[in-house]
């Protein structure tokens, strides 16, 4: 099979192009396709861990197999400061949070991830349902990993979180704080899940054995 592959910045300019093709075996993976770059361009080796990748203009995770046709885009660490944050109705992926911050300067790694759990106020929950106001709250979490960054320096921190019906057992948010030391990277985790509850637009509907009703504080 064929894939397209695109290179955007400082990547680009080491390889000195901004797309080729490659032909790869069919049933190959993202990951496959990474290491045949690696190979072939060993400058690549020099971002593992810190690029983001996507297929078909979606991020992706290397364990995502392949098929012709398709458009890889190879993306460095981006400017715009210490902040990533989205939210999405797909599941969550640590895996993508982790691409985002994780570098040669990274001494320790926090993360928390909120799940859905079978009961609250005394019910049995049959699911969730989250609501945001997805500009505004997605702005809200960039502030809250630049407070962090400003609070504890060299920090970055990358956050998702999940919109829609969430069964039990799924991921509702996730957060990935890295640091030179582990002290600020658990200070900065526990800061931004605590003010992402209190600050950010995102709503909880709770369905529960004796009726449904939105969640209107912040626990």
């Amino acid at each position: 099979m064929r894939i397209r592959v695109l290179l955007f910045a400082g990547l680009r300019e080491a390889i000195g192009e901004k797309q080729s093709l490659m032909d790869l075996p069919d049933g190959g993976t993202l990951k496959d396709l990474v290491a045949q770059l690696e190979r072939d361009h060993p400058v690549i080796a020099q971002y593992r861990g810190r690029l983001v990748v996507s297929r078909n203009g979606e991020r992706a995770e290397l364990t995502l197999p392949l098929e012709d046709g398709d458009e890889i885009a190879l993306l460095p660490p981006m400017s715009g400061g210490s902040a990533r944050a989205w939210v999405q109705a797909e599941p969550l992926s640590m895996d993508l949070l982790m691409q985002e911050v994780v570098g040669p300067d990274t001494g320790g790694i926090a993360t928390f991830i909120g799940v859905v759990r079978n009961h609250s106020r005394g019910s049995a929950i049959d699911h969730l349902e989250y609501e945001a106001y997805v500009p505004m709250a997605e702005a809200e979490m960039r502030k809250i990993a630049d407070a962090a960054a400003a609070r504890w320096p060299g920090v970055r921190i990358a956050m998702s979180h999940r919109v829609g019906r969430l069964e039990i057992g799924d991921a509702a948010v996730m957060i990935a704080a890295v640091a030179p030391h582990r002290g600020d990277a658990f200070d900065a985790c526990r800061f931004a899940i605590d003010t992402l509850k209190q600050t950010v637009p995102i709503w909880k509907k709770e369905f529960a054995e004796d009726g449904a009703y939105w969640v209107e504080e912040n626990p």
